[in-house]
């Protein structure tokens, strides 16, 4: 339970980490926030898939792989930079997620299912920007629930204090003294977790509002790089938990955030120079394909168009048979080669005109005869 103050607002709250329990075992509201972040982002990413030209079946087994990817290389992340041992990567309950490793093995993960399930990457990326945004926002609450992601002393009239910042930060004046930073325990600190948060629904806000004036696929993907990186690279500088890179003193955060920018920044002068003058060309949703298999043990393939109602098992089989039915029955009009059809004509016309007669014709015949 924690006791935090905002003595510049006047306002005292009671915090209970512990949302609620099943079967004996406590749910903590950091994993409620993470949870309901991801399930919003997807919400999200369905609702605008078909105008992304993504369709909604292939997105589902992409949204998987993302997931399982954010969640290993977010995990690995946090131990590689960090003291904690490689054995308790599964041990997720004890806390330990890099949001940074999250996106990284996030995108990536997107990208191999993209090949995969065949759904075109760059508009995949586009999506993938705006609800990580939603994400990213709404988790950062379940910091403030857990007292932690929070910054150096502030007198702004939000700082924030309470008994789990002030043990912290007791626990740790001797390691951020020798990184430079000194805090006073008894004093308000920077709410970061709050500033993350702001920047990150803004950065969607903004993104949203531009989607449909994006000049090339991948540009709401840049975006999100360039303004999620500049946010966290100067947020990342008033935090007292940031990962380090040992030996260099430098925060590792910071460091990846403004890489990120730079590179992000480069691709998009190069994308719009490529794309200058060009329509944006938004992907055609390929259609469901699957292969039925007949009473008499034949399988036939058969489709549908992306956007209709996926067809039951009965359907399916009408659609089957009659795919065979008509591939037995033969053309009505046979198939002719127009140039061959021509050159027939021709020569039965020439055949069926007779020949003119050359001789002579008397005058009166040829119908100027003059009667002397």
């Amino acid at each position: 339970m924690y006791n935090v103050e905002f003595p510049g607002l006047g306002l005292t709250l009671e915090l209970n980490r512990v949302a609620f329990t099943v079967f004996g075992v406590d749910i903590y509201w950091y994993g409620v926030f993470i949870g309901v972040g991801m399930l919003l982002a997807v919400l999200f990413a369905f609702s605008q898939c078909k105008r992304f030209g993504i369709d909604a079946d292939r997105l589902v087994d992409v949204v998987f792989i993302g997931l399982l990817a954010a969640l290993a290389c977010g995990r690995l992340y946090y131990i590689i930079f960090s003291d904690m041992p490689l054995a308790n990567f599964f041990k997720f309950r004890e806390g330990g997620i890099a949001i940074y490793g999250g996106i990284i093995g996030g995108f990536l993960g997107a990208a191999i299912g993209c090949k995969v399930r065949k759904v075109p990457v760059l508009p995949l990326f586009d999506l993938a920007g705006m609800g990580f945004l939603i994400g990213q926002g709404l988790g950062r609450w379940g910091n403030f629930f857990n007292q932690e992601a929070f910054g150096s002393n502030t007198s702004l009239p939000w700082g924030m204090f309470s008994n789990g910042t002030y043990n912290y930060l007791l626990a740790e004046q001797a390691t951020l003294a020798a990184q430079g930073v000194v805090v006073d325990p008894n004093l308000p600190v920077h709410p970061t977790f709050l500033y993350e948060s702001l920047w990150c629904a803004l950065g969607f806000l903004l993104l949203f509002l531009y989607k449909n004036r994006r000049k090339f696929n991948g540009e709401i993907f840049l975006f999100y790089v360039m303004w999620y990186g500049l946010g966290r690279f100067s947020i990342e500088g008033l935090r007292t938990d940031s990962l380090m890179i040992k030996g260099l003193g430098l925060r590792v955060s910071q460091v990846v955030a403004i890489s990120s920018v730079l590179v992000a920044l480069m691709i998009w002068v190069f994308a719009k120079v490529k794309t200058r003058g060009k329509a944006l060309v938004v992907p055609v949703v390929p259609p469901h394909t699957a292969n039925v298999k007949l009473e008499s043990g034949e399988t036939v393939k058969i489709s549908w168009p992306a956007n209709d109602k996926q067809p039951t098992r009965e359907q399916r089989l009408e659609m089957a048979k009659l795919v065979k039915q008509q591939e037995n029955e033969p053309s009505e009009e046979p198939v002719v080669d127009k140039a061959d059809e021509n050159t027939k004509q021709n020569k039965a016309g020439a055949e069926e005109k007779p020949a003119e007669d050359t001789k002579e014709k008397p005058a009166e015949e040829k119908g100027y005869a003059t009667k002397e």
